[in-house]
């Protein structure tokens, strides 16, 4: 998960009953599979004494930033999202270092177009 993030920022006050994603998060952020993943990534703790609710931004190595609540967002739904988003930035860049552009844009027609579908080898060989 870390492999796609510069920067996590995670802020709660510990007081507050609302903080379970947030502890949960920054445990998942902690463990030494996700640190190896990125050892580059920054890690940011701040602990509130007011009451702001709890809060995890997140840095995203193109520079994009999201910040989630987390008094709403179970952390397992957090780590979901930032890895769909980290697919993405990867297929993005597979893209351009190809040279193609993004998004990739597939005309009106071409969707319309019927597809003629495939056997599977297999059957084609049981009817021989």
């Amino acid at each position: 998960m870390l492999k796609f993030l510069s920067k996590v920022k995670i802020e709660f006050n510990a007081l507050d009953p609302r903080t379970a994603a947030c502890m949960e998060f920054l445990a998942q952020c902690n463990a030494r599979t996700a640190k190896e993943s990125n050892p580059s990534c920054q890690l940011l703790v701040k602990r509130r004494t007011d009451s702001h609710p709890p809060q995890i931004s997140v840095t995203f190595v193109n520079g994009v930033e999201e910040v989630f609540d987390a008094t709403a967002t179970p952390a397992q739904t957090i780590r979901k999202m930032i890895l769909e988003k980290g697919t993405q930035l990867e297929t993005e860049q597979m893209f351009r270092e190809a040279g193609e552009k993004w998004p990739v844009i597939i005309p009106e027609e071409e969707l319309r177009q019927s597809f003629p579908g495939t056997k599977p080898r297999k059957a084609e060989e049981k009817k021989q």
